[in-house]
């Protein structure tokens, strides 16, 4: 829910097309680092991809999906 009002609140706001674009098209040097959920113990993975939506910050858990935790831009 977090990271659908995030989208929302870019400009222009973005999609789940967008967000499957964006997430499909991560490179190597996009990943900005690895943290652990302080809730669930579980890894999270920051990358930090240039876009036309500016510089983000997505946020992901990887299980047997994807669950994208945050995805906005880059302040």
């Amino acid at each position: 829910m977090k990271a659908q009002e995030e989208m929302a609140s870019l400009e222009p706001s973005a999609d789940i097309d967008d967000v499957v674009e964006i997430l499909s098209g991560l490179e190597a040097e996009d990943w900005e680092s690895r943290i652990c959920s302080l809730i669930t113990g579980e890894a999270l993975h920051v990358f930090k991809p240039t876009t036309a939506f500016g510089l983000l910050y997505v946020k992901v858990i990887i299980r047997n999906d994807c669950i994208v935790v945050s995805f906005h831009e880059e302040v």
